[in-house]
C-alpha cells in the first residue's frame, strides 16, 4: 500500500510539473496575426506595454526590403518612411512614441545597459549579439536612406518612433552591434526604418 501511494504520489508530482512548464510555454508564445495579410508576429509584454516581438513585415507604398532583397523581409521586417510608419500597425495597434521608448528602455535598465537586453541572442555581427532579457528580439536590419543607399544590416537597428523635433525631424530607437547602450536619437523622416507596433491601451 505505501509504495501504491508512493507511486501516485510521483504521478501526480510530475503531472503537475508537466502542467507547469505547458503553461509556461503558452506564455511565452503569445501571438498577433495580422488581418491585412495573415502574418504572424510574436509578441511580448514589457512592464505594462504589449510589444511585437518582430519587425513589421506588411507592404505597402513607403516601404522597402532591407538590402532590396525580399528574403531580408522574411528575417528584418520592412523599412519604412516615418509617413508611411505613422499609419502602418494594425487595426489595434500603433506606432509607439518616444515616451514609450523612453519606458522600455528604462525597463531595460537604462540607456546603457538596454541595448544587450533588447538586442536578440543572434543575427548581429562581430558578437554583438544580446542577452534578449525580455524577449524583445531586435535585429539589425540596417536603413534605407532617402537617396536608396542601404546601410548597416548586421550592426544596427533603427525603430521609428511617432514623436516630431520641433526641427521637423523624428525620433527613434537606436541599438548598435558594438555597444550595450541605446539611443534615442532623431533623424530625417525620408529615411526608411524598422517598426515595432505596441497594443493600444
Amino acid at each position: 500500500m505505501e509504495i501504491k501511494q508512493r507511486l501516485n504520489i510521483m504521478r501526480f508530482t510530475l503531472f503537475f510539473a508537466l502542467l507547469l512548464v505547458a503553461l509556461f510555454l503558452a506564455g511565452c508564445s503569445e501571438s498577433f496575426t495580422d488581418p491585412r495579410d495573415g502574418q504572424v508576429y510574436k509578441v511580448v509584454q514589457i512592464g505594462n506595454v504589449t510589444w511585437f516581438a518582430q519587425n513589421l513585415n506588411y507592404e505597402v507604398d513607403g516601404s522597402a526590403c532591407p538590402e532590396g532583397d525580399s528574403r531580408n523581409c522574411e528575417k528584418y521586417g520592412r523599412l519604412y518612411t516615418w509617413e508611411a510608419a505613422q499609419s502602418i500597425c494594425p487595426e489595434g495597434w500603433l506606432l509607439p512614441d518616444s515616451l514609450d521608448f523612453a519606458k522600455l528602455v528604462e525597463h531595460a535598465g537604462g540607456l546603457a545597459q538596454a541595448g544587450d537586453a533588447l538586442k536578440a541572442t543572434d543575427g548581429w555581427f562581430k558578437k554583438g549579439n544580446g542577452s534578449d532579457a525580455f524577449g524583445f528580439k531586435a535585429l539589425p536590419a540596417g536603413f534605407r536612406s532617402v537617396e536608396g543607399a542601404y546601410d548597416g544590416i548586421g550592426g544596427y537597428a533603427y525603430l521609428w518612433s511617432a514623436t516630431e523635433t520641433l526641427d521637423g525631424l523624428a525620433y527613434y530607437l537606436f541599438l548598435d552591434f558594438s555597444s550595450k547602450a541605446a539611443g534615442l536619437n532623431a533623424f530625417g523622416k525620408g529615411d526608411f526604418r524598422s517598426v515595432r507596433c505596441i497594443k493600444k491601451p
